[in-house]
């Protein structure tokens, strides 16, 4: 029987063959992956249907939210993007091999800072079966093994996407073995102890799972914590592009970690604003603050615990604010570093709320749920980080490099730059990264 270590060690070694691979062999797993993909669909939509099966008894049951049973749905037009998403990638440009520094430290001594794979990364994700597809396409592109655990609820969808990519490696020269398909819970508590197997642990789904994965293992973690966004409707915020925002962030896709939770009105335009998005949102539940129902008072009364939610829900908390520093300090006190956007035609307002805000996203007359690598331009993403370290925001190709320093000489020793009548240093920068 293959142990997750086994795997693992496995990945290591793929890895290395892999990170070496030429882009253009890279690519074109990718585009073969693709090709794969669209031709497999009818047998991909077959494994989904036995995973709804299932998933149906859990939502009845109450195992499973409604939000993660509909993630968990593959239809032609998500096949279709996935296939898309695969081809995206492959168009990206290489990350592996800039040089973003050259420096000359004396003469016949090249200092050199090269992008290279992390190595071995371990995706745990909930719900999504696509997820496999973009984090198997970013780890093939970016040099990378990875393990990839899917939710149990997902199981045949992955595993039959896993298969797909596996294949494709294989068939273009490249080790299958970089993608390692992980399964159940005693996988994942096998995996969190293998330290000097894995480089990193990306947790892509509820806050619970990231708290869980940080809690159990000494490997690096990049993980989000809730994704507890903000509208704030300035008072010189239009109010029609209020209500279409207000309308997008939450209603679009409530189960999103981009998803806005809380809206907050500055008072000069409260009278105004709310009644117009009580009458714009009739299919989410707005629960207001008192203020916010002396306004409008078929508005559900919001408690404290709601500035903290994250619903994942068509569920909204409204709240009134004095102004822009009371926006500021609500958001500093309850948002979760994610994304925050600010309404607002007054570009004083909107330059020190973008300068202020504290998190991954910052947004100025936008929907929060631009917060996305696909709709970045990174093709896809492993998630979305809300940590200050490595990478933050939405997590591409660029997150999953790190750096290494080549130094070419010509003999040269330490101590010679060393002590009384030392030979100076040039330090002489052969380029700038930016020229």
């Amino acid at each position: 029987m293959t142990t997750v270590r086994d795997k693992a060690r496995r990945a290591r070694a793929a890895s290395n063959l892999l990170g070496a691979a030429s882009v253009q062999a890279r690519n074109g797993a990718l585009r073969r992956a693709a090709a794969d993909l669209r031709a497999a669909g009818p047998a991909l939509l077959a494994a989904n249907a036995l995973d709804l099966d299932a998933a149906r008894a859990l939502l009845a049951a109450g195992g499973l939210d409604a939000s993660a049973f509909q993630r968990l749905k593959l239809d032609a037009a998500k096949v279709e993007e996935m296939a898309l998403g695969l081809e995206a990638v492959a168009g990206l440009k290489d990350p592996l091999g800039r040089v973003d520094l050259r420096r000359l430290l004396d003469e016949g001594l090249l200092l050199e800072r090269v992008s290279v794979p992390l190595g071995v990364l371990a995706v745990i994700f909930e719900s999504r079966p696509d997820a496999a597809v973009q984090i198997g396409a970013l780890a093939i592109k970016s040099g990378n093994a990875a393990l990839l655990k899917g939710g149990s609820e997902a199981a045949a969808s992955v595993g039959a996407l896993v298969g797909l990519l596996r294949g494709a490696l294989e068939a273009g020269g490249l080790p299958a073995d970089a993608l390692q398909l992980l399964q159940g819970r005693a996988d994942v508590d096998e995996l969190l102890a293998l330290d000097a197997d894995v480089d990193l642990v990306i947790p892509r789904g509820s806050s619970a799972l990231v708290r869980s994965i940080k809690a159990r293992t000494r490997i690096p973690v990049l993980g989000h914590a809730e994704g507890i966004c903000h509208l704030f409707i300035d008072a010189a915020a239009d109010p029609a592009m209020a209500v279409a925002l207000a309308r997008d962030g939450k209603l679009q896709y409530p189960a999103a970690c981009n998803a806005v939770e809380t809206v907050l009105v500055h008072r000069a335009c409260a009278p105004g604003i709310l009644p117009l998005l009580a009458r714009s949102l009739p299919e989410a539940e707005l629960r207001g603050c008192p203020r916010c129902l002396a306004l409008v008072p078929d508005l559900l009364p919001a408690t404290e615990a709601d500035w903290d939610a994250e619903y994942g829900a068509p569920v909204l908390a409204l709240r009134i604010v004095d102004d822009l520093d009371a926006a500021l300090a609500h958001i500093r006190a309850h948002g979760s570093g994610h994304t925050e956007a600010i309404v607002t035609e007054d570009p004083e307002a909107a330059e020190r709320f973008l300068r202020e805000v504290d998190a991954a996203g910052v947004y100025h007359n936008a929907s929060t749920r631009f917060a996305d690598g696909y709709r970045y331009g990174f093709g896809a993403e492993v998630g979305i980080s809300t940590s200050r370290i490595h990478a933050r925001g939405p997590v591409g190709i660029e997150g999953l490099v790190t750096v290494k320093y080549l130094l070419r000489g010509s003999g040269q020793v330490v101590a010679d730059y060393a002590g009384p009548g030392a030979r100076p240093f040039r330090h002489e920068d052969l380029f700038s990264p930016g020229g």
